[in-house]
């Protein structure tokens, strides 16, 4: 999730949100101390700034656990070092420690 520097709850507005018992005990369970309302506030935004295009993870090398060889379909963006990867060059794909799959540049586990 991404970090945010949090907004006091009283320059927030109230919004009113019907959700299904389950899914809100589901947040719940998730959120852990964090509170579910504020899970809701950074999905939001996480889908807010992919949408836009903004969105930018983070990741390290530790947050990779295998990787295997591929060929961008499209120019991507290797997480790790933000390099280029151009249509149709070799490139990574990374699993992470989430269980997603990320562009590598094929240099950025080097080393």
């Amino acid at each position: 999730m991404r970090t945010l520097t949090r907004t006091s709850t009283t320059e927030m507005e109230v919004t009113s949100i019907r959700l299904e018992r389950s899914l809100k005990d589901r947040l719940k369970e998730l959120s852990g101390n964090q509170g579910y309302q504020a899970l809701i506030r950074d999905i939001l935004w996480n889908y807010v700034q992919q949408k836009s295009g903004d969105y930018r993870p983070q990741f390290s090398r530790a947050d990779i656990r295998a990787t295997l060889e591929a060929t961008a379909r499209k120019d991507e963006s290797c997480v790790l070092t933000g390099k280029l990867i151009r249509e149709n060059e070799p490139m990574l794909l990374g699993l992470t420690i989430h269980g997603d799959f990320v562009p590598l540049s094929l240099e950025s586990l080097a080393g």
